[in-house]
């Protein structure tokens, strides 16, 4: 066995950030950025929730407001990436915003984000599901609820087996998830262009309105008449999609030159999956047979294209790597929440915290935590529908990221004047803006009808958490070590 590799320059940085090394720190400037990339997973949200797009404001929600929310979704991950840069931890949007912001805002960060984690893990697995019955035209008659649990939850231990055994198992399947997902979008985009005989380019930005349809399953959203707020809720299928970029800052310990390669997985792997996933679900747009035939087949709309367009062989092959991807995404998703788990516990953060924060001897992996995040997550989906938990694991993400950002605006130049390696210069300040106004909008249209069900999950959230602090955890929680100094010396 080869002995464990060292890093004195990252494991001096995390000693200033007030850690020691307690984790493996094995990942390449690649395999962060493949864990991100895996977590986005084009080939997870850009196909199961295509039908949230395409039953909106139809073909123009795909060629047009796919890109605009992936040029905001890049202004976001700018700002993070300047941070994290500063502030290379496990903890990320946690230590960012209590060095930045004080201990009140790391701790409502801590929270909405690892809430925001354990439903991505939950939307992911339960659309896998899902996908994966539809793809394979599983009967009704088979495809009970008990036996969606049950599978869904088996997928959820499993992958937190995998992680129990350490970040070097699990990072050679996030390779090979970075890999599958490139050479499975191209694949696909390539046969479907290649098979569509007649391009309907106005699809692209073409305005419909498709609320209420479709009719036979349930209506994505309900019928209105106002196009443009349609073509706004539509933005959900990108921003349910590139999500979960912040895991190349939960994996930050374990990364190798972290203040640099960090940064660089977490921009490189949005501007990858916007570009791809916008080639590929053009492709899927144009390659229907027809667009309102589309929207009546709901969410098995992608399936139905693939199986009318393409060979047989090749659609059930591509079919069922594109499971495989989407388990991988879910694998990876773990491996990030296990990691928030960690550093969160570490600081004392969460109930039975010197349980969570241990670490296994042998694999160098938080297993206690990995565990406590994969039982969550199975938990959450036996108890809210598919569509609730992805605009809310939407919501609590994109809270916990629009704190720590409107957290640095007001830092940068004052408290904040040490940078690390990776920064925007002048161009933080006007990217902030724009990512804490583009946040607050996401929330308020993750909340719109058929997701109404947000409302209360989220609002008795601000509430609880509002009182617990209030009660209990302004006196109590001190937060990370680096909060003394403010802003650690990079």
């Amino acid at each position: 066995m080869t002995a464990e590799p060292h890093h004195p320059d990252d494991e001096k940085l995390l000693r200033q950030l007030g850690y020691e090394q307690e984790l493996s720190r094995r990942m390449s400037g690649f395999s962060n950025f493949a864990i991100s990339l895996s977590i986005i997973c084009i080939l997870a949200g850009g196909i199961t929730s295509f039908h949230v797009g395409l039953c909106s404001a139809g073909g123009a929600t795909i060629g047009l407001g796919w890109p605009l929310v992936c040029l905001f979704s890049l202004c976001v991950a700018g700002t993070m990436a300047q941070v994290a840069s500063a502030f290379p931890t496990a903890g990320g949007l946690y230590h960012w915003g209590s060095i930045l912001g004080g201990r009140a805002c790391g701790w409502v960060t801590a929270w909405f984000n690892l809430a925001g984690l354990i439903t991505v893990l939950a939307a992911i697995n339960a659309g896998t599901y899902d996908f994966a019955t539809a793809a394979f035209d599983v009967p009704a008659t088979v495809n009970t609820a008990t036996l969606r649990t049950a599978v869904i939850v088996l997928m959820t231990l499993s992958q937190g087996l995998l992680n129990h055994y350490g970040i070097r198992l699990t990072t050679r399947l996030t390779d090979l998830s970075g890999w599958l997902i490139l050479a499975v979008a191209t694949v696909l985009t390539v046969a479907l262009l290649l098979a569509t005989k007649h391009f309907e380019w106005a699809r692209l930005w073409t305005f419909t309105n498709y609320s209420g349809l479709p009719a036979r399953d349930g209506a994505v959203f309900p019928k209105q008449d106002n196009l443009p707020w349609l073509f706004a809720l539509g933005f959900l299928l990108p921003a349910y999609t590139i999500t979960g970029f912040d895991a190349s800052a939960h994996t930050s310990e374990e990364t190798v030159s972290a203040a640099v390669n960090v940064p660089k997985g977490i921009v490189r792997s949005v501007w990858v999956s916007g570009l791809f996933g916008w080639v590929m679900i053009c492709a899927i747009l144009l390659a229907m047979p027809a667009v309102k035939a589309g929207v009546e087949q709901g969410a098995n709309v992608v399936p139905w294209t693939m199986k009318a367009a393409l060979p047989p062989a090749l659609a059930w092959t591509l079919l069922a790597l594109i499971v495989v991807a989407q388990y991988l995404c879910g694998l990876a998703a773990l491996t990030s929440t296990s990691r928030m788990t960690y550093a969160f516990a570490r600081d004392g953060g969460l109930p039975f915290s010197d349980a969570l924060r241990r670490v296994n001897p042998a694999s160098k992996s938080p297993s206690v935590a990995v565990w406590f995040a994969a039982v969550a997550a199975a938990l959450f989906t036996i108890f809210v529908p598919y569509t609730t938990i992805a605009a809310v694991c939407v919501i609590f993400l994109y809270i916990s990221y629009v704190l720590p950002v409107a957290a640095g605006f007001l830092a940068h130049g004052r408290t904040w004047t040490r940078m690390g390696p990776w920064e925007l210069g002048r161009l933080y300040r006007p990217l902030a803006i724009i990512s804490t106004l583009g946040c607050l909008f996401l929330i308020v249209i993750g909340m719109q009808p058929p997701n109404q069900q947000a409302v209360k999950i989220v609002g008795g959230a601000v509430v609880l958490l509002l009182a617990v602090w209030l009660g209990l955890e302004r006196k109590r929680f001190k937060g990370p070590p680096a909060i003394g100094a403010r802003v650690p010396v990079p």
